[in-house]
């Protein structure tokens, strides 16, 4: 697949701040440390349009990119990557602020169409995940769980894992959210996010 064309259009913490929501958008958000910044650098296929850092906590704003689909397939489509949640080295001050505006762009971005929360496949299931996966639910938000750091484990783990996973959403889920296990040093899961989002965008002002 094709690199695709994508920018950075700034960086915020309140919605004056935020691109106009006259695109679809999707949120990527995850634990400190889980790959967001590798994982949308892997999916737009540009190596530095988001800084990774081995520093949990770097992203603190709500970053915004630009994408544009190849050869003019389908509708532009913004990018959000949002601060990690769990472990990070600032004060809880910081943390409590960075929580408020999660929260706050999730409610009112108008133009969000999906979130995708992003989990450590290496992982069992990590309560603050399964906290922000009960939040979402509760708050009507849709979303989609992607695994990452694939190329860490062989297949066997993969699958166990995985499926532990869905065995413990299936305690308090009736239908289960849709699962992508991805790897941002190899690629995998790549067509299967974009083709997810492209499907999406397909129906947006319908």
């Amino acid at each position: 697949m094709e690199n695709l064309k994508a920018e950075h259009l700034g960086s915020g913490r309140e919605a004056k701040h935020w691109p106009k929501p006259t695109l679809p958008e999707y949120a990527f958000i995850g634990r400190s440390n889980v790959g967001k910044s590798s994982l949308v650098n892997m999916l737009v296929g540009i190596h530095r349009l988001a800084r990774v850092s081995n520093t949990p906590g770097r992203t603190r704003n709500v970053e915004h990119f630009r994408v544009e689909p190849n050869k003019n397939k389908g509708v532009a489509w913004m990018l959000a990557d949002l601060p990690g949640y769990g472990f990070a080295k600032t004060s809880k001050t910081e943390r409590a602020a960075w929580q408020a505006m999660i929260q706050t762009y999730l409610r009112e971005r108008e133009n969000l169409q999906c979130v995708l929360l992003l989990v450590d496949v290496r992982l069992d299931p990590q309560q603050n995940d399964l906290d922000m996966i009960q939040w979402l639910g509760t708050e009507g938000i849709p979303f989609v769980i992607v695994f990452t750091k694939a190329d860490k484990l062989k297949q066997p783990a993969i699958v166990s894992n995985v499926a532990f996973y869905k065995r413990t959403l299936k305690k308090t889920w009736e239908t289960l959210p849709h699962l992508i296990i991805t790897s941002a040093e190899t690629g995998q899961g790549r067509e299967e996010v974009l083709g997810f989002i492209a499907d999406v965008n397909s129906r947006w002002g319908l």
